[in-house]
């Protein structure tokens, strides 16, 4: 053979090579199907639920680091981003910021979000799971936890969770309409949601109104007579739960520790007698009930049961020493933390811990059931932790796909099946093209507010622009 000859034999011999190397290559991601199934129909599909930090931040993962998934979003509400949008105060504009990064993970080629559908009502996980290779459960934590104390129940005393929503335009608490006529408002926990609380309940309406706090949150805000915030907390200082931005929690100990000890300027001093209004934090007080007005009607004040510390370092408990503290206030808001409520009867649920019991991110006793974020580890941490603890998620199930545990040999319908199923029950999915519409309409009337937005806080007015 001669070498020109040689030379060409060779490159035929490994042009044949790659190809059945290709080939080899193709079966193995797509299964025993033949090399004419399309991508779109034989790429692993993933369904996320819940369109807030924990579901974007897993699809973000997925779509960056295996590039044949497919992963589609589904939120019950029209608009995406979940707390976000709904939780985050409106005076930290910067935190939301990351709202960019998730616009990005929706407009990717393959990442597809899904509003106005309910999972669990609209669709169940199970026809989920018949729909896609794997389903990753990231809808939150939408319940209260109670004080299970009398008087709860009485006019003026709102959850955090409520408030919160109700200031930053979640529809289902647009109606909350708190009484703002009193004095004082005490906030039960001392966690950053009972700061950003406070803080709204203090600022000036002249710095709330460049922010896209509500419109009739501000309105009522404009007319509150409060005055003065008590923040409780059932221990002490050193286990403060609230945080200081990208700071360690020495430095917090040591601002109490100078707020504490330290003697005010002159012109500080000053300062605090001239303010008009006032705060603080009340350590060592758990309360025991809401007292009543006369008429028996709303609440007039707070009992507060006084707390000793037991134990050593940080495993310190508070028991009461049988003393009571009286606090007279109008406005009572429980910031004892959320919790998670069971989506489908199909789904694992702890009732103590109000999670899906799972193992790293894997629902127990469920193949191809995943889970992240709050519903995942409890309604704890700051988004910079649901992002970390939802790239582990969606770790653990790449991991699963690699190692064949996860099965995504056969062809799932993905998005088609659903939206089959979304279409004989009447039921319209909001897309993120029609999200954007929506986007645009709270821009623009926010914009002749001179804020930066003004949130719809109908559904219906949602979906009535979302589909314009």
């Amino acid at each position: 053979m001669s070498t020109h000859k040689g030379v060409l034999w060779k490159i035929r011999m490994l042009n044949i090579f790659l190809t059945s190397t290709r080939r080899v290559r193709i079966t193995r991601l797509h299964g025993a199907r033949g090399l004419g199934t399309s991508p779109a129909a034989s790429c692993p599909k993933v369904c996320i639920v819940g369109g807030g930090p924990a579901g974007f931040y897993t699809a973000q993962h997925l779509v960056k680091t295996r590039p044949d998934v497919q992963v589609d979003i589904y939120e019950r509400l029209p608009v995406p981003f979940g707390l976000v949008r709904f939780g985050v105060a409106p005076d930290h504009p910067e935190v939301k910021n990351v709202m960019n990064t998730f616009t990005q993970t929706a407009q990717h080629a393959r990442c597809s979000f899904h509003g106005n559908v309910s999972v669990g009502k609209d669709v169940t996980v199970q026809e989920l799971q018949e729909a896609y290779h794997a389903v990753v459960l990231s809808y939150g934590a939408e319940g209260n936890r109670t004080l299970g104390v009398p008087g709860e129940d009485l006019a003026g005393v709102h959850s955090a969770k409520d408030f919160v929503g109700w200031y930053n335009g979640l529809p289902t608490n647009r109606d909350l309409r708190p009484d703002l006529r009193c004095e004082t408002a005490v906030i039960l926990g001392q966690g950053n949601v009972a700061l950003d609380v406070a803080r709204i309940l203090l600022s000036p309406v002249d710095i709330l109104k460049n922010t896209d706090i509500t419109q009739p949150a501000l309105d009522t805000l404009a007319e509150s007579s409060v005055r003065r915030v008590l923040i409780v907390g059932r221990r002490g200082p050193l286990q403060l739960a609230c945080t200081i931005k990208v700071r360690p929690r020495k430095r917090l100990t040591e601002l109490l520790l100078k707020v504490a000890v330290e003697t005010p300027e002159e012109t500080e001093l000053e300062r605090r007698n001239s303010a008009k209004r006032a705060w603080g934090f009340r350590f060592f007080r758990s309360p025991v009930e809401i007292l009543p007005s006369d008429d028996l009607t709303r609440a007039a004040g707070i009992r507060l049961a006084v707390n000793r510390l037991e134990g050593e370092g940080e495993d310190v408990w508070a028991v009461t020493t049988g003393e009571v503290e009286d606090v007279e206030c109008g406005l009572v808001i429980s910031s004892i933390g959320y919790k998670s409520l069971p989506i489908d009867p199909a789904v694992p649920f702890d009732p103590r811990k109000h999670i899906i019991p799972n193992t790293m991110g894997r629902v127990q006793k469920c193949a191809g059931l995943y889970c992240s974020g709050w519903v995942k580890r409890g309604p704890t941490g700051v988004i910079a932790t649901t992002m970390n603890d939802s790239f582990d998620t969606a770790r653990t199930l790449l991991h699963d796909m690699d190692e064949g545990t996860l099965d995504i040999s056969t062809v799932k319908p993905g998005s088609a099946g659903v939206t089959t199923i979304l279409e004989k029950r009447g039921v319209k999915p909001v897309l993120f093209s029609d999200w954007e519409k929506i986007d645009s309409e709270e821009s623009k009337r926010g914009e002749a507010r001179g804020k930066p937005r003004e949130k719809l806080l109908d559904v219906g007015e949602m979906l009535k622009v979302a589909w314009t």
